[in-house]
């Protein structure tokens, strides 16, 4: 038995992850509503419903009163791109491959947001996806699609002819 138990985590680790997994939408599948807001480059407790002595977050307390909060997870790279691939994935950063900022998530990765669409969910994208450099173009698993190149514009809009790409299409 003890070595059964040894040898678990290291089946686990070794695992390949899922490549070509047919995904079909469930009929007659009814969807709870779901957001899920990532916000990154900040610290567990800058928000107002954690009770921060100063910060003030009204709109998103009233998404946590309503809503699900995880207080023991945590990331598990510290670079943006990687963490948000292995949210999406639910792998790790080796096995997603995304191992820094400009990394693409490789052909056929599967994200978890297509697995909400066989269940019968619209899902949608609005925001930094930062993974794949310059790479905005509109991911499988969403219906909807609103992002835009790297880590955004930091400029007025006046002095960029394009900022967004909406469903495919750069405005």
């Amino acid at each position: 038995m003890g070595m059964l138990a040894a040898l678990l985590p290291a089946a686990a680790f070794c695992q390949e992850k899922p490549r070509g997994l047919e995904l079909e939408k469930i009929e007659g599948a009814s969807p709870r509503n779901i957001i899920f807001v990532l916000a990154d480059d900040r610290r567990y407790d800058a928000i107002g419903f954690l009770d921060h002595p100063f910060l003030k977050t009204p709109r998103l307390d009233s998404l946590a009163s309503g809503g699900a909060h995880f207080p023991s997870a945590f990331v598990t790279t510290s670079l943006c791109s990687p963490s948000r691939a292995s949210i999406l994935t639910g792998l790790f950063m080796h096995h997603h491959n995304v191992v820094d900022n400009n990394d693409l998530a490789p052909p056929g990765t599967i994200f978890f947001p297509q697995f909400l669409q066989r269940a019968g969910y619209e899902t949608a994208f609005v925001g930094k996806w930062h993974m794949g450099g310059g790479s905005d173009a509109p991911r499988p698993g969403f219906d909807h699609w609103v992002s835009f190149r790297g880590q955004g514009r930091y400029y007025p809009a006046k002095k960029w002819k394009t900022m967004l790409n909406i469903n495919g299409k750069r405005v």
